[in-house]
């Protein structure tokens, strides 16, 4: 959860960042406005997106973790995630936060009525005008525009005209998006910044079609000449406001831009490209969250071990470099061959048609006996009839005869052949005589349904680890 709301900040800040850098001092209005609603959009939606073809292109995870199991003191269970005793506080956190964004913003609805209801109304060419009284205060919400009576006469034409396009052009439409936004996501900064940037494009927006059609001087008279006054609502196109005075002004110096510039805009297709590639590399979270329980008692192995991931997530490997992993990732158990070289291991085993894949990409997964249904629901069966299968035959007594207490992490591994059969089991615990039980309860596993890919039977290589907790 929060490497995706990590991830929603960081593409909104880019999709601003191309905004305020390439876009935002141009005169394409009607493009920048569309950028404006699209691409926050687009920053809630793309971290969500994984596109297959994408998804296929990347190496995959060669060995698939199981959620870890819990044995002893309790009934067994799985851990499926690490944020059950965090997770319900920060909802309740965010909903209070709704609360109160959505309670301020029937407050500034209210501040809106209240005006409403204290003005006089009156008509001008088709709108509704209502004149409020002791204030030189300019606004629109929706059809409705605001007056000041102590607005000058000489004024209130070009505030008319000017509001009268944020009525047409449906502004308060916009600016209700980003309120819902900001209630929602009430803690995202990039919201506020959105809506902000959307308010200042309103006002060039206006600005440029009244200009158009009126003496620009005089326009910016009637900009200059008044003691500038105006409500805070953020929701509401404010005629009078200091800080997009200037701003407004310079905009309207500006000469019309060239329609070649409109290519700027391409640059949004690399944006949304680099992020889709993003989010399809990103790291599986149930693998993050869980990869924390494996512990080593040896340092030059782990090294060892951790090439051998790298190499393997690489891919395209030959089946003499899988061979050569395997060499140096074993572990020899009692009754095993030891071999004296690598050359020796590669002439004795090269007759094996091993074909492992990594479990990501696999077509059908390995099944456990009795389970049935598509992929998701077989690995669901298969992680939770191991979970039990452990938990019923795991040794609990044997904390206690060891003079173990508290949790005691072993870390095992083992591969489902392309016959069903489960072979290469290797496990590290704080005792050998954990790993000597860990390994005994997943020989004694039945027999799989082999993992297929592209009709062929295939090995796959699973990593589970056990919580055995001790208790007195």
């Amino acid at each position: 959860m929060i490497h995706t709301l990590f991830e929603i900040f960081a593409f909104q800040v880019l999709f601003l960042a191309v905004y305020d850098l390439f876009l935002k001092k141009e005169t394409f209005f009607g493009l920048n406005r569309i950028y404006l609603f699209l691409t926050p959009i687009l920053g809630l939606v793309l971290p969500f997106v994984s596109i297959d073809f994408i998804q296929q292109n990347i190496p995959q995870e060669f060995i698939f973790q199981l959620p870890a199991v819990v044995i002893g003191g309790n009934t067994p269970e799985t851990i499926t995630s690490g944020t059950s005793f965090w997770l319900p506080g920060l909802l309740d956190f965010w909903f209070i936060g709704i609360g109160l964004s959505a309670v301020f913003f029937f407050w500034k609805f209210y501040k809106i009525a209240k005006l409403y209801f204290s003005g006089t109304t009156e008509y001008f060419n088709g709108f509704k005008l209502k004149i409020l009284q002791k204030t030189d205060t300019a606004f629109s919400f929706f059809n409705i525009i605001f007056l000041g009576e102590n607005i000058s006469e000489e004024s209130k034409a070009s505030i008319i005209a000017h509001e009268k396009i944020h009525i047409e052009q449906k502004h308060s439409l916009d600016l209700l998006f980003f309120e819902m936004l900001r209630i929602v996501f009430w803690f995202n900064p990039m919201v506020f910044l959105f809506q902000n940037r959307m308010t200042t494009l309103h006002e060039f927006i206006a600005d440029a079609k009244v200009t158009a059609e009126k003496d620009k001087k005089q326009y910016y008279q009637n900009l200059l000449s008044e003691v500038f006054q105006t409500e805070k609502i953020s929701f509401i196109n404010t005629f009078f406001n200091q800080s997009l005075i200037k701003k407004r002004i310079i905009m309207l110096q500006k000469s019309k831009s060239r329609k070649a510039a409109q290519v700027k805009y391409l640059l949004l297709l690399p944006a949304i490209c680099g992020m889709l590639i993003y989010t399809a590399c990103s790291n599986d979270p149930k693998a993050e969250e869980t990869q924390t329980v494996q512990q080593s008692d040896s340092e030059v192995m782990n090294k060892i071990n951790e090439l051998a991931e790298a190499i393997m997530k690489k891919g395209d490997m030959t089946p003499e470099e899988e061979k050569a992993l395997k060499f140096l990732t074993s572990e020899s158990q009692p009754g095993d061959k030891v071999y004296t070289s690598l050359q020796e291991y590669l002439d004795e085993t090269k007759d094996q048609n091993e074909a492992d894949v990594p479990f990501a990409a696999i077509e059908k997964v390995p099944t456990f006996p009795g389970c049935l249904g598509d992929n998701e629901v077989l690995k669901k069966c298969f992680s939770e009839s191991i979970s039990a299968f452990v938990g019923e035959n795991f040794n609990t007594k044997l904390g206690n005869d060891l003079g173990l207490l508290g949790l005691q992490r072993i870390a095992v591994q083992f591969k489902i052949d392309k016959s069903g059969n489960i072979v290469d089991v290797k496990a590290r615990a704080p005792k050998p005589e954990l790993e000597t039980e860990a390994i005994r309860i997943i020989k004694k596993l039945p027999q799989m349904r082999p993992g297929e890919q592209k009709g062929q039977k295939v090995g796959v290589l699973y990593s589970l680890p056990i919580v055995f907790n001790v208790v007195e």
